[in-house]
């Protein structure tokens, strides 16, 4: 059996560029092979030292290494008493179900007063996300009545956002009860052909259950909606809640369909948290990883090159080599061995492995090499397991151990991409366990013990587990799933984690274990 590991290293080598001050990011490291959720234990965090993290020592701190061969070294200063302070812990939509009502309630409040200042205005989707929640609506060309001429759909800006906040506030005012009604499925598609909503129309069409159910805003809106909700928008707290941007987003993520307009808001319990809040959001800009980059000349994204294609400069250069070389012993001291791997392969080895058959949209377009169709490879998987069978092997020389800092490359939309975080090329800590059914649990132990020691060398202590089960496209049997699902749960339970789960969201391969990290 192959258990797999990865964790990005973006999120910790920019903790460790910005002498480790506090943001609010949140971050995903994957262990694939079986999984649920689970909170790590708290636990003492090795002392920081500054630019290049807690995996260097003091001695080092002091003679950094020389940076474009000028005899210059990079200067690290200590935190400052104001970085070390704990931020307010807020709710979230997970702990604190009032505060998951008030987003969505606000989200239909705020889809509500947006067709009531703009009557042309198509909605679509608007769920609660971490901080709050969004809406997307269509403007479609209008005609003007008395001219005949054709106006442009409509482009939101600040001022109409005033304007929505505005309308959402008197509607709040008014106290509109907010309340739940069953209809057929034919009953709903009356009803929304009435409106003339056709992104609704879809929405009702994806909808596998009966009854349908809305929710209305008193005799004035409503919308399809499974809920939850506040019994009536006199609940909603209008000085906690604000509109923030105005994004694009393609109709169901597809670039192909039409293009709408994302109102994005944060909505809490009182304005106390609101400010807190803000405040959080205030010390994460002035920690933005991209401002930080280019400040400490770390690294860049050449549009000239391509978007989400990162180059190390000089100063980041050492960094990330601090970095893999802590890596590396981690994993030798671990019992690893390092191995390397082509940037590119036969496309054949990709369908065999499955990757092209349920991955291919996450996949470059492939090249011809002479009489053979080539694919740029968008993880290492397939060709660890090629090193793996060019030799007769014993089961009593298991369990094999291989680690790799390898270099993938994935199709990302141009509007998908941030920083380093959302990336076209990027270097991951990819290795692969092959041992025994007998082993995997306790191999999976030490992957996590492993995973533990380098995260809380970094400083990230805040994270959740979760095991994501076996989804609805899958390749293998239903024992090996059984198998490796109940190997993930007995891991995490011998080690006294905390986890949830993840239904349906595991890998087409296998089950994994998901690091959700807060830093």
């Amino acid at each position: 059996m192959r258990l797999r590991n990865n964790l990005a290293m973006s999120a910790m080598l920019l903790r460790s560029a910005s002498a480790f001050l506090p943001s609010v990011t949140r971050r995903t490291a994957r262990l694939s092979g079986g999984a649920s959720t689970r909170r790590l234990p708290s636990r003492a965090v090795a002392p920081r030292t500054g630019l290049y993290s807690t995996a260097v020592t003091k001695e080092e701190e002091t003679t950094a290494a020389p940076v474009n061969g000028s005899g210059r070294r990079i200067k690290v200063l200590p935190p400052s008493p104001a970085d070390e302070q704990p931020a307010e812990e807020l709710p979230t939509n997970e702990n604190d179900e009032d505060l998951l009502k008030i987003r969505h309630s606000s989200s239909h409040v705020m889809a509500m007063a947006v067709q009531q200042a703009f009557p042309e205005a198509q909605v679509t989707i608007g769920p609660w996300i971490d901080n709050g929640f969004y809406y997307d609506f269509y403007f479609p060309e209008t005609v003007d009545e008395e001219t005949g001429e054709t106006i442009p759909s409509r482009k939101l800006t600040d001022q109409d956002l005033k304007k929505v906040k505005k309308a959402m506030d008197k509607i709040i005012s008014k106290n509109y009860p907010i309340e739940r009604i069953e209809l057929t499925r034919d009953e709903a598609r009356e009803r929304i052909e009435k409106l003339g909503e056709p992104f609704k129309l879809e929405i009702l069409d994806s909808i596998k259950t009966e009854p349908i159910t809305i929710y209305t805003i008193g005799d004035e809106w409503w919308d399809l909606c499974a809920g939850p909700h506040v019994e009536s928008t006199g609940k909603l707290p209008k000085k906690a809640i604000q509109l923030q941007s105005v994004a694009g987003a393609y109709w169901r993520g597809d670039e192909k369909r039409e293009m709408l307009q994302r109102i994005y808001a944060t909505a809490w319990k009182d304005p106390k948290q609101l400010k807190a809040y803000k405040k959080l959001m205030e010390e994460a800009k002035k920690r933005d990883h991209r401002m930080l980059g280019k400040k400490l000349d770390l690294f860049s994204i050449q549009e000239d090159a391509g978007g989400g294609l990162v180059f190390w400069h000089p100063k980041g250069s050492v960094i990330r080599t601090k970095m893999e070389d802590f890596w590396k012993q981690q994993h030798i001291d671990a019992g690893y061995d390092l191995v390397y791997s082509p940037h590119i392969a036969n496309l054949d080895l990709w369908k065999t492995s499955g990757h092209f058959d349920f991955y291919a949209d996450g996949m470059f377009d492939q090249m011809a090499v002479e009489d053979e169709t080539y694919q740029i490879k968008p993880m290492n998987c397939p060709f660890h397991c090629l090193m793996y069978k060019d030799d007769i092997r014993s089961y009593r020389d298991l369990p094999f151990r291989w680690a790799e800092l390898g270099t993938v490359y994935r199709y990302e939309r141009s509007g998908t991409l941030h920083g380093l975080f959302r990336v076209r090329g990027f270097t991951q800590d990819d290795a692969h366990v092959f041992c025994l059914p007998d082993q995997l649990q306790d191999e999976i132990v030490d992957v996590l013990k492993l995973t533990k020691s380098i995260l809380s060398r970094f400083g990230f202590d805040k994270y959740e587990l979760m095991i994501s089960t076996r989804p609805e496209k899958s390749v293998g049997s239903d024992d090996i799933w059984e198998a490796a699902e109940s190997a993930l749960r007995g891991s995490l339970d011998e080690l006294g984690w905390d986890y949830g789960l993840d239904e349906g969201d595991g890998a087409f391969y296998g089950p994994k274990i998901d690091l959700k990290i807060k830093d």
